[in-house]
């Protein structure tokens, strides 16, 4: 079994930057192909990065430019750090490895 814990939402204005955080442990030896994903009210979950099984980062669209996913192997914890943000991010983002879900963070863009 894989547990992830995600942190680091919160309410921020427009332009502003939060990091999120995805903590691993369980059956789980690298932190390669974790994934972070969001879901707005109303809308479906949707892929926002990767670190894919090279350990390299993919970025879908709507990440690119803005966001940054990157880790640190040894604490088995995966960041995601978002500047600019807009009030059309404001989701629900989750972790996800393989089967696995975190139970998500909250992170609201308000004017």
């Amino acid at each position: 079994q894989v547990q992830l814990v995600e942190s680091g939402g919160g309410l921020v204005q427009i332009g502003g930057s939060l990091r999120l955080s995805c903590e691993a442990s369980g059956s789980i030896f690298s932190i390669n192909g974790i994934e972070w994903y969001r879901q707005a009210p109303g809308k479906q979950r949707e892929l926002v990065a990767r670190i894919n099984t090279l350990g390299l980062p993919y970025y879908t669209a709507v990440a690119k430019g803005r966001f940054t996913i990157f880790g640190d192997n040894a604490k088995k914890t995966v960041f995601l750090q978002m500047n600019s943000l807009k009030p059309e991010d404001t989701a629900v983002y989750y972790c996800n490895f393989d089967t696995h879900w975190g139970q998500g963070t909250q992170v609201t863009v308000s004017s």
